[in-house]
């Protein structure tokens, strides 16, 4: 995802659970993601956004300060843990900042899904209005609006949540989302967005 120019620097942040699982892993505050291994995760319970320290077998408050090698979640910790908690099917959460997505978001336009590829793994794109990171605001807006099966959601001047059922099928849907983006972009640009009809509905869904 940082190699396809998704995120860049610290930002952005990811988390996965267990199906059905009660805690989650989240990336720590300030990781970037092209450079994590085990100890740039922290251990979540999803109920009680309580992190598990493992070394000790203990629970400890999120709010707790950093002290020694403690793990602190990244400062959207609770974006993720209120989707897992609308969303029981979903086991992966991937947040990004696609430049394109957030351009055309802030210029009021639409992203078109113009191929089989783009409706079969986005099928639908929601839209939250501006929010500040890392509050439960943002988090309530976020996991709203997947509640009716959305998988992608664009966060005003910000960014955009992906959720998937694997790490596989969350980066696919973060890069086609940005591509579909890409594309409506160009058409902006020639003034043609509005007549690049969308891909007809497919049978099935990803």
């Amino acid at each position: 995802m940082v190699g396809a120019g998704l995120v860049v620097g610290s930002g952005g942040n990811l988390s996965a659970r267990r199906p059905g699982g009660e805690e989650c892993w989240v990336t720590a505050r300030g990781t970037w993601l092209d450079r994590l291994d085990r100890q740039h995760f922290a251990r979540v319970r999803i109920a009680s956004a309580e992190v598990v320290d493992d070394r000790s077998a203990s629970a400890t408050s999120f709010a707790r300060p950093q002290t020694g090698d403690e793990v602190v979640p990244t400062s959207e910790l609770a974006l993720h843990l209120a989707t897992y908690r609308a969303r029981p099917d979903v086991t992966v959460i991937v947040h990004l900042h696609p430049q394109s997505v957030l351009l055309l978001d802030a210029l009021d336009a639409p992203i078109r899904l113009v191929t089989t590829d783009h409706l079969y793994y986005l099928r639908r794109i929601a839209r939250t209005p501006f929010a500040l990171p890392g509050t439960q605001r943002l988090a309530q807006l976020a996991a709203e609006a997947t509640v009716d099966g959305t998988n992608c959601v664009i966060l005003a001047h910000h960014g955009c949540s992906i959720l998937a059922d694997s790490v596989e099928l969350a980066h696919k849907r973060a890069l086609y989302l940005e591509e579909a983006a890409q594309l409506s972009y160009r058409a902006l640009a020639l003034g043609a967005l509005e007549r690049i009809p969308e891909c007809p509905e497919l049978p099935t869904t990803a």
